[in-house]
Formats: structure tokens, sequence, C-alpha cells
């Protein structure tokens, strides 16, 4: 019998809903949690119960592509909230020294972010990855909440480039909602996600000059 007791759950945020001021305001952090990403959470849940209850030869095309995009969403909000903080952070020691191997500097890959999400065509994301085959961090553009996303990759900080997280604040202006993100971007908690994977996963290979 299939188990229906696993359920996804909306995660307790880090800070007040105003404690990203002015970079984001307390109603739309408010629309943002309690209305967009609460969503993707009962509708996730809602889907496994009906997946649970198919016939085993039934067609699931359907109820597995939503299933994809919802708890995707889910995953990758839950993410956004960590990655960003009301007190400045910096990158640690390990995660600069891939930041600078694989961008040149600090600098240039917050560029390669804001560029990325003011770029993005549609609705989607930027996110800072560590691409686990060719052992470098790569910036990634995600196109809903799971096209296009490098399969084995970790995400380490990622931008929400959908209306709904920047709209009321910034318009249509994406461009500038990406570099203000910067202004709130928890270095600290993407270096503790960085250094959380093996050794042997981020061991650099040399480069040749």
């Amino acid at each position: 019998m299939a188990n229906n007791s696993i359920a996804y759950s909306l995660p307790t945020l880090p800070y007040e809903l105003d404690a990203l001021e002015p970079v984001l305001s307390a109603g739309l952090m408010d629309l943002h949690y309690n209305k967009h990403h609460s969503s993707y959470v009962k509708k996730a849940n809602g889907l496994i119960g009906s997946l649970a209850a198919l016939p085993p030869d039934a067609d699931a095309s359907p109820l597995l592509r939503s299933l994809s995009f919802n708890v995707s969403g889910h995953a990758l909000h839950s993410l956004f909230w960590q990655s960003m903080t009301p007190t400045s952070t910096t990158a640690s020691h390990a995660l600069k020294g891939e930041i600078d191997r694989c961008f040149g500097s600090e600098e240039n890959l917050h560029s390669r972010l804001s560029s990325a999400i003011g770029k993005l065509s549609g609705s989607g994301w930027a996110a800072l990855v560590w691409e686990p085959i060719a052992k470098r961090l790569v910036v990634v553009q995600i196109h809903d909440h799971q096209n296009e996303y490098i399969v084995g990759s970790t995400p380490l900080l990622v931008i929400d480039g959908w209306e709904h997280a920047y709209y009321l604040d910034y318009q249509s202006d994406r461009e500038t909602w990406g570099k203000k993100f910067l202004e709130v971007a928890d270095w600290a908690s993407a270096s503790k996600r960085f250094e959380t994977l093996s050794p042997s996963s981020t061991k650099s290979t040399a480069v040749a000059a």
C-alpha cells in the first residue's frame, strides 16, 4: 500500500517580513511567502495524494509534470529565503577562492548573477551552482522552476526572477531587482552549503594557462 504520510511544509522564515527593507518591502514578502510559496506547498501535497490514488497502469504524466513544477518551486523558494539576510555577510575563504578561480573576482560573479536575472526570458531564476562533473562554480538560469537546470549540480545561492518576487517594489525593472538582491545576499549561508560538499567533489583540477 502506498505511503501517503509524506508531506511538504512551509519553512519558517529566518527573519521577520520587514527585515529586508528597503530592498524588499514587508508587503511584497508577505505576498511572496504566505501566498505564492504556500501555494506550491499545498499543490505539491495534493499531487502526492493524487498520484498515490492512481492505478499502477494509469498515465501519470500530467501529474508528474505538475509535481516537478510545484516541488521544484517549493525547493527553490526554501533556498531563496536562506539566500538573503538583513545582516551583511561575506564569502568564506574556501568559497571566495573558488569564485576567484571560476569568475576572476567576486565583482565579476555579482555582474554575472545580476545579468542572468535581468536577461531572463519569461519566468524563472538565476542561481550560483556547483557543477560536480567539471568541478566548478557556474551561474545558470532556471526557467519556470525546473527547466534547463544542470542535473546533479548543487545550488548555493538563488535569485527569484518571477514577477511576484519583485514587481510590487520594482515594477518591470528586473535588472535593478537583480542588483538590489546582492545587497542582501547571504554569502555566509552560501559558504556553508559549499563547504558541506564532499572534498572529492570540490577538489579542483589544474587549469592550463
